[in-house]
């Protein structure tokens, strides 16, 4: 398996790490000191790194080097990376769960129109109630209705 195919799998040890980086091995010991990186250990103690740990060491030397960060810096942008990522997770969520409860609100107003077509009956005050004749050319007629005094 390449480094490619598994990017969290340890498998560079310190010095190829830190060639890879393009720094020193102690500045990697000093990182992961700082909790800026973390390597997995072998079964006898020694540092691997993966794809992903030269991928963030480079992106440390990116921020340190090029755009002349602090290690404090470098490690608060770190945690509003993990911030936003949480935050765009948490967005995805909440955009499928409401996706979700849009459908079953639009099935639920389709199942109560359906059951409000059947049962509704236009009102027709009594004394404009239309009944259909055939005494007519359009077919209706007025019939009046009365009520009576109870």
């Amino acid at each position: 398996m390449s480094p490619d195919r598994e990017p969290k799998r340890g498998v560079y040890m310190i010095s190829v790490a830190a060639e890879l980086a393009g720094m020193h091995p102690q500045t990697l010991r000093i990182y992961e000191a700082r909790g800026l990186i973390t390597p997995m250990r072998s079964p006898k103690n020694t540092r691997l790194y993966s794809a992903e740990d030269v991928e963030r060491l480079r992106r440390i030397q990116e921020l340190t080097g090029e755009m002349g960060m602090n290690l404090a810096g470098v490690e608060r942008v770190f945690e509003l990376e993990n911030e936003i990522a949480r935050m765009r997770r948490r967005l995805a969520n909440l955009e499928r769960h409401s996706a979700r409860v849009r459908e079953e609100l639009e099935d639920e107003l389709q199942r109560v129109r359906r059951a409000a077509k059947a049962e509704l009956v236009r009102y027709q005050p009594p004394d404009q109630a239309l009944a259909r004749s055939v005494s007519r050319a359009d077919g209706a007629v007025r019939v009046r209705v009365t009520r009576r005094s109870s």
